[in-house]
């Protein structure tokens, strides 16, 4: 081995543990952004289906409300106006 080779494997034996610290890091940190990719997947399916199971069937029998109101005033003062107008 030239000396060169032998000076590179050296400062690569000294600088082992570094190196294997910040991949060990490195990884860490990309499996973090793994796990937080795949919980708001899982998150974002589960309130989907949350969504669709609570929604109102369009299809199903709804109750009908009905109201009355009394128009009977409103009829008169109708009425008692077109009568002023063909006087």
């Amino acid at each position: 081995m030239s000396q060169q080779k032998v000076d590179k494997y050296k400062k690569e034996k000294n600088n082992r543990d570094k190196l294997q610290k910040r991949e060990k890091r490195i990884f860490h940190l990309e499996m973090f952004g793994v796990a937080v990719v795949c919980i708001a997947m899982v998150a974002w399916i589960g309130y989907s289906a949350y969504d669709l199971i609570t929604r109102e069937d369009p299809d199903a029998e709804q109750q009908v409300v009905t109201t009355e109101m009394d128009v009977t005033a409103l009829s008169d003062y109708l009425s008692s106006l077109s009568q002023t107008e063909t006087e």
